[in-house]
């Protein structure tokens, strides 16, 4: 029938009282309850005055280990090809050592792509991209976002928090960690450097 309104109210549908039909009301209820938890402690912290320091399984900027002046990377290219955005991409060129054969001629990390899953640090055979605790990034334009391999590489001796979270989660089996004899596993450029070390010292 023409002009009828339409009821869409559902069958267990609650019907407002008059002071709820006002609005008002409802609206300094809520007030008064945000008043209340006004009151409790915060637990926010007073950036920048405060800063947050994560622990060392925290996953932050992905970086190249910085070893002996020269990154430990030797440009095998699988955390390109397991990273999800794509935000990884580099080029190899021979060089000539007895520790390894390839390194990257250019490394670049797209910071806008990126969304700090971590593939890259697992799936590295040598640990030469790990996650740091670097958290804290702005960026003008663009182009401030493509980290080149200058400013990716970070010395070893920075990332012993991280490389030693790394090593602790290492080797685990039935939970029991295994430690094995380092002359027995000296097949990656990692193992290598540290077993040649250990040798001469």
């Amino acid at each position: 029938m023409a002009g009828t309104p339409v009821n869409n109210a559902t069958p267990n549908e609650r019907k407002l009282n008059f002071w709820e039909r006002l609005y008002l009301p409802e609206i300094f209820k809520g007030l008064k309850y945000s008043a209340s938890k006004m009151k409790l402690p915060t637990y926010a912290f007073a950036y920048p005055e405060e800063q947050f320091y994560p622990p060392d399984s925290y996953r932050g900027r992905p970086v190249l280990v910085e070893e002996e002046g020269r990154p430990r990377c030797v440009a095998c290219g699988l955390c390109a090809r397991s990273c999800p955005p794509l935000a990884i991409s580099m080029q190899a060129h021979e060089v000539d050592d007895d520790i390894k054969e390839r390194e990257p001629e250019w490394f670049e990390i797209n910071m806008l792509r990126c969304i700090y899953c971590g593939f890259c640090e697992e799936v590295c055979p040598e640990e030469a991209i790990v996650m740091s605790k670097e958290y804290d990034m702005t960026f003008q334009h663009r182009d401030e976002a493509i980290f080149d391999l200058e400013r990716l590489m970070v010395p070893k001796e920075r990332l012993k928090d991280r490389l030693g979270f790394l090593e602790a989660q290492r080797n685990g089996q039935f939970g029991e960690k295994w430690d094995h004899k380092k002359s027995n596993n000296i097949h990656t450029l990692r193992n290598r450097l540290d077993y040649v070390k250990g040798a001469d010292g």
